[in-house]
């Protein structure tokens, strides 16, 4: 018995030069870099009287961040353009960067919306969302009768 190999997939009726050229330019770092939404990694942990916000955004200045409150949620949005340029040479490509990112944040009913601290140190953007005094943890001691 012999085994024959069928190509059905979905580039089957396609010349495999054109594949080769559109493989290449949709897996281009150039047109990915632009497409791929990129939102910054983050951090949330909650601890007795705080809730602990961290998101890695390097090569951005405090400047950059806006943050802001809407009833409950919490939006932290940044936004930075470059540009790369140098006199006296013709380009066949030059690259404008363009980075902004949103990310927003459901606060629970126990965050004190009036103290909420944030701050951007080595490339981290921290922000710490304090506990109402009523939804913090309480511990006693409950007496055996």
């Amino acid at each position: 018995m012999t085994l024959v190999k069928f190509n059905n997939g979905p580039k089957a009726n396609v010349n495999p030069f054109f594949n080769d050229v559109f493989d290449t330019f949709f897996n281009d770092s150039f047109i990915n870099d632009r497409f791929v939404s990129k939102v910054p990694a983050v951090n949330i942990a909650e601890t007795e009287n705080n809730f602990h916000i961290e998101l890695a955004v390097p090569g951005l200045k405090k400047e950059d961040f806006k943050i802001s409150l809407d009833k409950n949620v919490l939006s932290i949005s940044a936004e930075k353009k470059t540009e790369n340029t140098t006199q006296g040479k013709k380009y066949s490509k030059k690259e404008y960067a363009y980075n902004s990112f949103v990310r927003s944040f459901t606060l629970p009913e126990s965050a004190d919306h009036a103290k909420i601290e944030a701050e951007y140190v080595d490339g981290i953007l921290s922000l710490n969302v304090a506990k109402k005094e009523e939804a913090k943890f309480q511990s006693r001691e409950i007496a055996v009768k």
